[in-house]
């Protein structure tokens, strides 16, 4: 999709997440906004995977390793025609509904059963190198949070990378600096994210990760870098589209009461004007 038509696209997905929320009595609302227009440009210009093609063995992969930002992650596969944005709604963390707060692999589209943190690198890498030794051209993506990045068998995943030359697999890190028990530079100092990465043999991006087309650029150069994974560090905004939410970690996991969700569907539709202006 062209990116104009993105720079649009984008408020309208993140009204749908936040009625997702609304309807299902909670959710993880900061960290849907900062990853969801990376989700965005992913499935609608680069993810090699249609409503058709879920059973393909030569589709693209995709793990949402940070599991919790689901209603971002509903939203796009609901745009997509995965799945059905009324039925979601409707049934999102109702009585036996099998939308979950999390990623549920019995549902169209969705590869991984995820949220316990930390594991979707290691699989991602497994998926990876398995199209290597198949002889598969899929490639594999996975998103993951800052917070998450404290976990040991990430390390072990970006090793295992590394060693293995998987130029099929590209990461992505929501850096937004925040958490659930706030900033992540006092729950767990991370110093540079960059550095990090390349010393495991990746290929680096460092970007504004809630800016369309740098977004768009990474995952152009991701699928063009031969001999190494790729990770995107997209740093972000913890509730970008909103001051009601932005930069707070008490948005983390938050339901809006009446008044902040008439302040954030105006502060959307504001955003969405000026696309057209």
């Amino acid at each position: 999709m062209e990116i104009d038509k993105l720079e649009s696209l984008r408020w309208d997905l993140r009204q749908d997440c936040v009625d997702i929320i609304m309807a299902g009595g909670g959710g993880h609302i900061g960290g849907d906004m900062s990853v969801i227009d990376a989700l965005m440009v992913l499935y609608e210009n680069h993810l090699r995977i249609t409503p058709e093609t879920v059973n393909d063995p030569d589709r693209d992969r995709f793990v949402l390793s940070k599991g919790h930002a689901m209603e971002a992650y509903y939203a796009v596969l609901c745009h997509e025609g995965f799945l059905d944005l009324d039925d979601v709604k409707a049934r999102f963390s109702k009585f036996k509904s099998p939308y979950i707060g999390h990623p549920n692999n019995k549902l169209p589209g969705i590869e991984m059963n995820s949220g316990s943190l930390g594991h979707g690198l290691p699989v991602a890498v497994g998926m990876a190198l398995a199209a290597k030794m198949d002889g598969r051209n899929y490639r594999t993506y996975v998103f993951m949070g800052d917070g998450e990045l404290a976990e040991g068998s990430v390390w072990e995943g970006a090793m295992s990378g590394g060693n293995f030359e998987l130029d099929n697999l590209c990461a992505l890190v929501d850096r937004n600096r925040l958490q659930i028990s706030g900033s992540t530079e006092d729950v767990m100092k991370q110093d540079s994210q960059e550095d990090r990465w390349a010393a495991f043999g990746w290929n680096v991006l460092s970007i504004p990760g809630n800016d369309i087309r740098a977004l768009d650029a990474a995952f152009s150069l991701a699928e063009e870098t031969k001999g190494k994974p790729t990770v995107i560090i997209a740093n972000t905004t913890k509730g970008f589209g909103s001051p009601v939410m932005e930069n707070k970690a008490s948005w983390h996991h938050h339901l809006p009461n009446a008044e902040e969700y008439a302040q954030i569907t105006a502060d959307f539709a504001a955003r969405k004007e000026e696309c057209h202006a």
